[in-house]
């Protein structure tokens, strides 16, 4: 709701950048897609490496009681 807002009073203050900021937004977020892809790539691989690290302490720890 608010990004509508301060897109509206950008588009009656300075029309020209509002329509640059909305041809150019699709644009950007194609061209940013694949680092996204990569940030959530290296994240699962880092939350693998935590739960192998893990492993041998949460085996050790024995069966959680049931709640």
């Amino acid at each position: 709701m608010w990004t509508f807002i301060l897109w509206l009073i950008l588009f009656v203050v300075c029309w020209p950048l509002a329509l640059l900021a909305l041809v150019l937004y699709p644009i950007v977020w194609i061209l940013l897609l694949p680092f996204r892809l990569l940030g959530i790539a290296v994240d699962s691989v880092f939350k693998f490496l935590h739960s192998i690290l893990l492993l041998p302490v949460r085996v050790l720890r024995g069966p959680t009681p049931a709640q």
